[in-house]
């Protein structure tokens, strides 16, 4: 069997400016980066088109390390929704390097459903993440430049500095440093440390941002810190955006590049989905709504942070209105949540698939909180019995719910047809009443409990006397309508990433809240969330390689 490199590698790509052809792009108003990556201008987004094109979200259940294959589904998905001839783009996030050269390897979809040129996209692409990092780290250096100068100085007291550098690399050991040593011209000591890039607050205002104008004025209302007078201190009091913004003159607009059928794919931002809102940016969704009449987009790991995100953040600041929500579901993540061992996922267990049913159920619940009915997507293995996809096919039929197998991995577009039809019969039946969880008027405590209470299940929220003083201090600075965007982990329903299935009678713990008001919200977070994971063990960089024609191999 090939690997998914190795298919990418033998599959002819089209020329980019025939895959902008079919968007009704002109060659001229092209960025090219070379044949087959391009840059998309902004003015070519058109808020009427996009009123009367469809959105479809999907989501997944939670992640287990058997895998889910969403963007593999979201690729398979748009494929097959072009050979029934309706005119589709998938648009997705770019890959970290961190995930590439760590656990994951490659990141853009697998199988016949991937995004090419592949090796590209999951390196250094169109240098997007490097002027993120470049943007946020001139910020990093004018603060400390602030606190070593005699004239100008703006009082910052830097104990209480919360911005951090960043790279886009695991590198545990950048997670907590010491910088400004080696005497009076080498800086003002004081500990900090390094996020990865896609945790960065550049990369989540850049992804909520309209236009270059909007990304000026919030990368402006970041927030630095305090003065020893208690004066809070934004990125604007340092005369930082212009320069930061320029940084991010390309990086802001979108890619253009294709699946291996052929398929417009758009590619743009790469937030987090634990940490922030984990979804390509507004524009890049509005550029697909601009030129195609459906789009097929995704929101990082499950329902309870991608998808909640998605709606009560994106849609909610970018006046999004979504069609239809696809829920994908393995029958393997499934038996893992009904608590069969990792090891032995490969073999038929229909009790512990039924167990595993609570997880599912629970986030088609969650959907429904938002006014969806959605269609659950089976991302096939090869292992799936035909007595285990009976028995899911029925547990979703009693539900009425819609559900559908996506072959993708193994055929392509030709794999997702039946789900293509289900998705295009669902949107003939009209919009869904979409309603967010929370008015943004609501205290961060209203908004807080309700996301914990019926996204995860929880029964309540408890806060460490840090976080309280935190939010106490964010509600002083007067910044109205502020959305939230809770950090948690991925493994679980719950904020303890052990447990498995649908977790009961447990209590959120939130232990600290970050103001990231240059995206628009404040961050909550529970339990411990790592904002610089380290290498693993066998890190994927060791399998990478590269011959001396230039040949990659090893991404995956």
């Amino acid at each position: 069997m090939k690997r998914d490199i190795e298919i990418a590698q033998g599959t002819k790509k089209k020329p980019i400016v025939e895959i902008a052809q079919m968007l009704g792009i002109p060659e001229e108003d092209l960025e090219l980066y070379g044949k087959y990556k391009a840059k998309i201008p902004l003015k070519l987004i058109d808020e009427e088109k996009i009123k009367k094109a469809n959105l479809i979200l999907e989501t997944a259940i939670t992640p287990t390390p058997a895998g889910e294959g969403k963007t593999t589904t979201s690729i398979g998905l748009a494929q097959a929704m072009n050979r029934l001839g309706k005119l589709t783009t998938v648009v997705i996030r770019e890959p970290s390097l961190g995930p590439v050269f760590g656990m994951k390897g490659g990141a853009a979809g697998g199988g016949y459903s991937q995004v090419v040129p592949m090796e590209d996209i999951n390196l250094h692409f169109t240098g997007d993440l490097s002027a993120v990092e470049k943007a946020h780290n001139l910020l990093a250096a004018m603060i400390d430049n602030n606190i070593q100068l005699k004239e100008g100085n703006l009082g910052l007291d830097p104990r209480t500095i919360e911005w951090k550098r960043v790279m886009d690399m695991n590198e545990r050991a950048l997670r907590d440093i010491v910088i400004g040593l080696g005497g009076m011209t080498e800086g003002v000591p004081r500990q900090t440390g390094f996020n990865i890039t896609a945790a960065s607050e550049v990369m989540a205002t850049l992804c909520m941002a309209s236009d270059l104008n909007d990304l000026k004025e919030r990368l402006g209302r970041i927030f630095v810190g305090y003065t020893y007078a208690g004066k809070p201190v934004f990125a604007a009091d340092l005369k930082a955006q212009g320069a930061m913004a320029a940084l991010l003159k390309y990086a802001i607009m979108p890619n253009l590049v294709q699946t291996l059928e052929g398929t417009p794919a758009i590619i743009h931002g790469g937030p987090f989905g634990n940490i922030a809102q984990g979804t390509n940016s507004i524009i890049g969704t509005k550029m697909g709504l601009s030129l195609s009449d459906y789009v097929v987009t995704e929101a990082g790991f499950a329902s309870e942070l991608g998808a909640e995100k998605f709606f009560d953040i994106k849609c909610r600041f970018g006046n999004l209105r979504t069609n239809l929500v696809i829920i994908v579901a393995t029958i393997r993540a499934l038996k893992y949540h009904g608590n069969q061992k990792l090891a032995e996922l490969q073999n038929e267990n229909l009790t512990a698939l039924k167990k595993g049913f609570d997880n599912l159920d629970k986030h088609i619940e969650n959907m429904k909180h938002f006014g969806f009915n959605p269609i659950v997507a089976i991302n096939k293995f090869a292992t799936d019995t035909d007595a285990e996809l009976d028995l899911l096919f029925e547990h979703c039929r009693a539900q009425n719910i819609k559900v559908a197998v996506n072959d993708g991995w193994a055929r392509g577009g030709d794999g997702a047809i039946d789900l293509a039809n289900k998705v295009i019969e669902s949107v003939a039946d009209g919009p869904a009443e979409f309603k967010p969880l929370y008015d943004l008027s609501w205290s961060f405590g209203e908004k807080i409990e309700t996301i914990c209470r019926k996204m995860y299940g929880a029964d309540g929220v408890e806060y460490t006397a840090k976080a309280k003083k935190q939010l106490e201090r964010i509600d002083n600075l007067g910044i109205d309508d502020l959305a939230v965007c809770i950090a948690k982990t991925q493994k679980s329903l719950s904020d303890e990433a052990g447990q498995r299935g649908r977790p009961q009678g447990f209590t959120v713990k939130i232990r600290e809240v970050e103001l990231s008001s240059g995206a628009g919200c404040i961050v909550p977070s529970s339990g411990t969330i790592m904002r610089m994971a380290g290498l693993p063990n066998k890190p994927s960089a060791e399998k990478i390689d590269i011959d001396g024609e230039g040949r990659i191999t090893g991404l995956f």
